[in-house]
């Protein structure tokens, strides 16, 4: 499952992968510099923008116990 996952971000060319040679293999995947790293910062705006929502409507209590407001 987590293979095809990785081969569906690597088709929309948000995670890279790089094969390193000899026994045991190793592979290492990571977020590529043009999209992947556009949609991290995409992703921190959104988390950022509802964790703002919260605060406003009081729900304070609710970020405390996931830990994102102490």
């Amino acid at each position: 499952m987590l293979l095809e996952h990785l081969k569906e971000l690597m088709a929309y060319h948000l995670v890279g992968k790089k094969v390193f040679q000899g026994y045991p293999l190793r592979v290492e995947y990571f977020l590529t510099d043009d999209r992947g790293h556009k949609i991290l910062e995409a992703l921190a705006i959104m988390q950022q923008l509802g964790i703002d929502f919260m605060l406003q409507n009081g729900m304070e209590d609710t970020l405390r116990e996931t830990g994102v407001v102490t």
